[in-house]
């Protein structure tokens, strides 16, 4: 019989891997795959009915998780009676550990037989590490997207884990510049990347330090251009951020144009979070900055426990991206640190030589991680 795996994803980002996942699984047995579950455009695409749209599901920050607990609750409820009641060979939860985790406990609760895949290992590296060990009650495998995270979680006594790969390793062809594009990124005016955040809180805190920030860079650099890749749920309060900015800049959010600029660009200002990898893989020195809400920070500063919170540096093992945090976070500090990007200096060679370590670091050329990962999900359906 055809193997039925439940998937749920609850966010953008998750909706990606899902989608990518289902395209694997349907790959790997000829079609022959069921699919059901929760996620958004991109799991519709490979024909999967949501049991309800996304909507707002999102859980992003400390703070903004009480306002929105009884519709959270209600669908964690909804969705672990939806498992239960279709008993998929395999459960395959995808990042969004707020959500996700909470559905995969009432699920092993109520019926211990479905295997449970963590598609996206929570950051238990990084804080809280004391999770790892509690997920071993409810999670027979963690399929992990960066290279040092099995060993975390064999290290917490977390559930066992298997590398398969970042998803930014399947679009390094779009991502990286061929040698006419390559010419660009050292051709005038420089493009710069800027990336204030895909979610409406980051907007708010990083779009105006970083325009000023981009305007005190042009006053010693000279013109640029400058690109601001946005999601199209958020275009319209990007581009009514970046008209107050003392530099125009161009807004865009077809992926297309945004792996365009990636491929022209000769340098970034970025908030900390997957986008620092992605412009490392595309080879792009950078400067990253990142504010949170007063309460956010506290939290952090007491459960945080890393020297660096850039993703780069972190998959790199060294600080090579030099970041801002909360009251450092400066347009003047931005600045100073972005201008020597810009030109053939020590600082930018030392991003670029570090940059270029990161296909071996991360297994390119082992496999596609959607691959890895449907191969993964479809060994624990043959255990049963």
């Amino acid at each position: 019989m055809s193997p039925h795996i439940f998937l749920v994803a609850v966010e953008e980002s998750g909706d990606l891997l899902g989608g990518a996942l289902i395209a694997a699984l349907k790959a790997a047995t000829d079609g022959g795959v069921r699919v059901s579950g929760v996620g958004g455009a991109q799991m519709a695409a490979q024909g999967l009915a949501s049991l309800y749209p996304l909507g707002d599901l999102a859980i992003i920050g400390f703070a903004s998780i009480p306002a929105r607990l009884p519709s959270i609750v209600r669908r964690i409820r909804e969705t672990a009676d939806a498992v239960i009641a279709a008993r998929p060979d395999v459960l395959v939860i995808i990042d969004s550990p707020d959500f996700t985790h909470r559905v995969a406990r009432r699920v092993r609760a109520r019926a211990p037989h479905i295997p449970i895949v963590d598609y996206v290992c929570p950051s238990v590296w990084a804080w809280r590490p004391g999770r790892a060990k509690a997920m071993r009650a409810y999670t027979d495998r963690v399929l992990a997207l960066l290279p040092f995270e099995p060993e975390a979680l064999h290290r917490l006594e977390g559930p066992p884990g298997t590398y398969v790969g970042h998803p930014l390793l399947e679009q390094l062809g779009v991502l990286r510049p061929n040698p006419t594009e390559a010419t660009r990124r050292l051709a005038d005016p420089p493009l710069l990347l800027v990336l204030p955040g895909s979610r409406s809180g980051e907007l708010r805190r990083m779009a105006a330090i970083f325009g000023a920030a981009v305007g005190e860079v042009a006053k010693r650099a000279g013109p640029l251009e400058v690109v601001v890749p946005a999601v199209p749920g958020l275009a319209a309060a990007v581009r009514s951020a970046v008209a107050a900015w003392p530099v125009p800049a161009r807004v865009v959010t077809d992926r297309t144009e945004k792996q365009a600029a990636f491929r022209h660009a000769r340098a970034a200002l970025t908030k900390s979070g997957t986008s620092t990898l992605e412009l490392a893989l595309a080879g792009i020195p950078m400067v990253a900055a990142y504010k949170v809400s007063l309460l956010e920070e506290a939290v952090a500063r007491a459960m945080i426990k890393l020297s660096t919170v850039i993703l780069a540096n972190l998959v790199l093992g060294e600080e090579v991206v030099p970041e801002f945090l909360q009251r450092d976070a400066t347009a003047g500090r931005l600045a100073a640190a972005l201008l020597p990007l810009l030109a053939d200096s020590p600082e930018r060679r030392r991003q670029t030589a570090a940059f270029a370590r990161l296909d071996g670091i991360m297994g390119l050329g082992q496999g596609a991680p959607s691959a890895r990962a449907a191969a993964a999900v479809l060994e624990l359906c043959r255990g049963r």
